[in-house]
């Protein structure tokens, strides 16, 4: 039985509510700021605000080209969707494969510009780990802004443009299926935080996960690239996995102070390896793609479930559950 992109858009916002390290509550004051934001705009700046703002609390996840009512029998399911990607799922299609959308992990278009708007969903993380909220408020700000500038200038609508004009259907999802990520890794230390003791023995665990196990045999396997494999985990703080994009960088001494020894996360640029380094702490990196294909990879099997077909590609590493 074919879905629409509006019923997939709403199981996917629905997913990133359920796993999103915030409370309900946090959440609904979110929607509720923006719908009473909008309400205070006089008529000549409201049709410039997002609506999408008023339902979604993930703005760098959105439908980007595309009718909602459009049925989907078979998606195309990737990490990135770039130009080639577009020009791939055409070239499919007229082989007969009749694919009825893309569905990638990161942001184009509006959904990119928008990227900043998830990072307080830091601050949730941050504070489950000790960090008091006014220092990650005034570590975030300044980010943020950083991130913003540089957005502006990029060509930000390219992807989306050929989407259009080759008249696919285009969405993405970021921070649900990041929020999945968050959850399944935290559960999954939870639970095997007992019979592990070296950074060693959590690196040995991650290869459990199918995901990081094909990320392994690619020459991708999660990694320690701060303390060594014989380092005591202490307490472990999984990290960097929602949130839109990296944090300050110096949220690790916060971090420190918080009790945290071994931080876990999908990637890590080298100007953070070396600041969380000189605060003394542990860093296990899991892998980007191998993470970013776990949350995706949940939320596909929903979509399987409900007879949707998807062609996986794009850096996408498909594992069924």
């Amino acid at each position: 039985m074919a879905q629409t992109i509006q019923q997939i858009y709403d199981l996917v916002i629905a997913g990133g509510r359920k796993n999103d390290p915030r409370t309900k509550k946090e959440i609904d004051v979110q929607l509720k700021e923006a719908r009473e934001a909008y309400k205070k705009l006089d008529k000549k700046k409201k049709p410039y605000f997002d609506k999408d703002r008023l339902k979604n609390p993930y703005a760098d996840s959105r439908v980007i080209y595309g009718k909602m009512s459009t049925k989907v029998k078979t998606l195309f399911a990737c990490i990135d969707a770039e130009v080639q990607e577009i020009l791939l799922v055409n070239e499919l299609n007229k082989q007969g494969e009749k694919i009825d959308l893309i569905f990638t992990h990161h942001p184009e278009g509006l959904a990119l510009m928008d990227l900043t708007k998830v990072m307080p969903i830091q601050e949730a993380v941050m504070g489950d780990l000790g960090v008091p909220i006014n220092v990650t408020e005034k570590l975030l700000d300044p980010r943020a802004k950083k991130i913003d500038r540089a957005l502006h200038a990029d060509n930000f609508n390219r992807v989306a443009d050929a989407a259009r004009l080759m008249e696919i259907p285009f969405m993405n999802c970021h921070t649900p299926a990041d929020n999945y990520v968050h959850k399944y890794l935290e559960k999954f230390v939870k639970e095997k935080r007992s019979k592990m003791r070296y950074l060693k023995d959590l690196t040995e665990a991650l290869l459990d996960i199918p995901e990081f196990a094909m990320g392994a045999k690619m020459n991708s396997a999660p990694v320690v690239v701060a303390g060594s494999p014989s380092s005591k985990l202490g307490k472990v703080a999984v990290t960097g996995m929602t949130g839109g994009t990296s944090g300050n960088e110096d949220i690790y001494e916060a971090l420190n102070k918080a009790g945290v020894s071994t931080i876990l996360a999908m990637h890590m640029s080298e100007a953070h390896r070396e600041k969380a380094e000189k605060q003394y702490l542990n860093i296990i990196v899991t892998g980007h793609m191998s993470s970013d294909s776990l949350g995706m990879n949940l939320i596909l099997d929903q979509l399987e479930k409900k007879k949707v077909k998807v062609i996986s590609g794009g850096g996408l590493l498909r594992v069924k559950r």
